[in-house]
């Protein structure tokens, strides 16, 4: 074919990127495209996102190409562009959210051919089904046997070169304001993405397994947000050793394979409980505030809102003590972590707060999660309590976890009004 468009999404990369490979395979001019669709606000992820669109511009820049971007309906955009440029394909890393199977039944109906292709995941969700039938697994430990099993595509090649069609306007990139998200400090791009992985690899992989609830310690890859983005390739990743390190890959494509088949999984329950959750707009705010008064809790808040990122033991601690604690609904909590988190997309998100809500996949549904408990195993020193927590910095290790406990009155900390004995 003379010319074909590939619609960027959540796939910012050069790397294994089937849609774009194949297109520059069979076609003689390819034009990517990334449309900033304000039916799919980035709010405090814009930043990281320019300068994803940034880097991925360069990189095509660096093959004799370019990245196109429009802003509007990513649909509409792309009809328009692909009768501009007589594009006779569009082709796309196929997605599982409702807006993006959307998107997709919608191109299908374009006056081009659509394709999708995968690369979202390690596994495309929909490729593994149970023994004993359904469209889905709804356990994790028997699709984490199958998808060990499962054979694996092998990784698309980066595109020698990409030619646009002669005379095409590229468009422009927004400046963006560091100002407009979190100070995280935190930069978008695959060359930011790739560099970060060789570190760790190199320095923090081997230890993962030993370490990685260590919350003072910080031994985690901070990889999820270039994930979210499709800045790396999760079934590149999945080739690193260590099981532990590949499992939380798993689980991310255990929850993709679940929304596809519950597209409502941010809305409504996946297995409704019959809970009646509480409305309480003051606790829910001290919550959102890091002011709970229960130090972990706090931490792992106020790290959220200042980094867009938080711990993957103190998601779990912060989240265990909204939904069992307070009594709060679960999408209440959900919200918040996918307005602020560098990394919040649907079908994570979504899946582990209704994982720990008991409203999801987790086979014991009344699962506890004592914060108290959590705090003093994975945080038995108070490192990460008081990197966050400055109030709580000059507290005895003994007391930083219950400073309701010390003697002396700590000044400017409140006291918990929610928390039951640990």
């Amino acid at each position: 074919m003379d010319t074909a468009i590939v619609l960027f999404n959540r796939d910012l990369r050069l790397h294994d990127h089937p849609a774009l490979a194949e297109a520059c395979a069979r076609a003689r001019h390819v034009v990517p495209l990334f449309v900033l669709d304000p039916a799919v606000p980035a709010g405090l992820r814009m930043p990281f996102l320019l300068d994803c669109l940034r880097d991925l511009r360069e990189a095509l820049r660096a093959r004799g190409g370019d990245l196109v971007v429009r802003r509007g309906d990513a649909v509409a955009e792309t009809v328009r562009l692909a009768r501009e440029t007589g594009a006779r394909a569009v082709h796309a890393t196929a997605d599982v959210s409702a807006l993006a199977r959307d998107r997709e039944r919608r191109l299908a109906d374009g006056p081009f051919a659509f394709r999708t292709f995968p690369g979202v995941t390690v596994v495309p969700p929909g490729e593994l089904l149970p023994a004993g039938g359904g469209d889905h697994y709804r356990v994790f430990t028997p699709y984490w046997r199958a998808w060990c099993a499962a054979r694996r595509r092998t990784a698309a090649q980066v595109p020698a070169s990409v030619t646009l069609p002669p005379g095409l306007d590229p468009g422009d990139i927004p400046d963006g304001s560091p100002h407009d998200g979190p100070p995280h400090g935190a930069r978008g791009g695959e060359g930011q993405a790739r560099a970060r992985l060789e570190r760790w690899v190199r320095d923090g992989l081997a230890g993962y397994a030993g370490r990685r609830d260590d919350m003072a310690a910080d031994r985690t890859s901070r990889l999820s947000p270039y994930i979210r983005f499709g800045c790396l390739s999760p079934l590149e990743l999945a080739g690193l050793p260590g099981e532990e390190f590949v499992r939380q890959l798993c689980w991310r494509d255990f929850h993709h394979q679940v929304t596809l088949a519950f597209p409502e999984l941010n809305r409504r329950d996946y297995r409704p409980r019959g809970r009646h959750w509480h409305d309480d707009a003051d606790a829910v705010a001290a919550w959102k505030e890091g002011a709970t008064g229960v130090p972990i809790v706090d931490a792992g808040m106020r790290q959220l809102r200042a980094e867009g990122w938080m711990h993957n033991r103190a998601r779990l601690i912060t989240a265990g003590y909204l939904v069992r604690e307070l009594g709060v609904d679960w999408r209440t909590g959900a919200a918040h972590f996918f307005e602020l988190l560098l990394d919040g997309e649907v079908a994570d998100n979504s899946g582990n707060w209704q994982w720990v809500a008991g409203t999801g996949n987790d086979t014991r549904p009344n699962r506890g999660f004592n914060a108290i408990r959590q705090a003093t195993r994975f945080d038995p020193d108070g490192g990460y309590v008081r990197r966050y927590v400055p109030e709580l910095a000059d507290v005895p290790v003994r007391f930083v976890h219950e400073p309701w406990r010390s003697p002396v009155p700590i000044r400017g900390y409140p006291h918990p009004q929610h928390l039951r004995a640990a």
